[in-house]
């Protein structure tokens, strides 16, 4: 189910569609607040290696298992509870007892509960619904016959009703792709 807006949504280039590279930039330079380590760089970077987060604190702090691949803890650092670190398993919990992994619910910053799912509809890679069923986001890769031309073709949209939560949204991607890549 999707809700009809004429807002324009936040649209995210992933410049490589690679989990371990990742490099998210805001086309349209619309987010505004400061923001593996999750920054909100105020402003779409350049093509080139950006280091201005170097001068930033991380707004989200993901650590992935370290021996083997698995998952580890997430921690909101601009968040009264910042100094708290939450199991991935328990952040991002599988809908059904007996589905499959990649369909997994996680307690956004507003309080509200989204889901995520992978490849469920209209040919998205990932999509993320409310808990009313509205899609609120997605992520989606270029098909590699598609041609290149300046960018990736990688993006991740969130509807503008939802921009409040670009964060949670981008970090719960994150670990869905890396639960996906392992097949946790």
């Amino acid at each position: 189910m999707s809700r009809t807006s004429r807002s324009m949504p936040f649209t995210f280039e992933d410049r490589t569609g690679d989990l371990h590279s990742s490099d998210f930039d805001d086309i349209y330079d619309r987010i505004n607040k400061n923001t593996l380590a999750i920054y909100v760089m105020g402003c779409r970077s350049t093509r080139r290696k950006d280091t201005r987060h170097l001068e930033r604190h991380p707004s989200v702090i993901l650590e992935f298992g370290e021996t083997r691949p698995g998952l580890g803890t997430i921690r909101f650092t601009q968040s009264p509870s910042s100094n708290i670190s939450i199991p991935m398993h328990a952040y991002l919990k599988k809908t059904t007892f007996f589905g499959g992994s990649l369909s997994r619910k996680f307690k956004a910053s507003d309080g509200r509960e989204f889901k995520w799912q992978h490849k469920s509809t209209d040919g998205h890679e990932w999509a993320c619904f409310s808990g009313e069923g509205y899609m609120v986001a997605h992520y989606d890769l270029r098909p590699s016959c598609m041609a290149v031309y300046g960018v990736s073709g990688n993006t991740l949209t969130i509807h503008e009703a939802y921009s409040n939560l670009c964060v949670d949204i981008l970090a719960s991607l994150t670990i869905m792709r890396y639960i996906a890549e392992h097949g946790l």
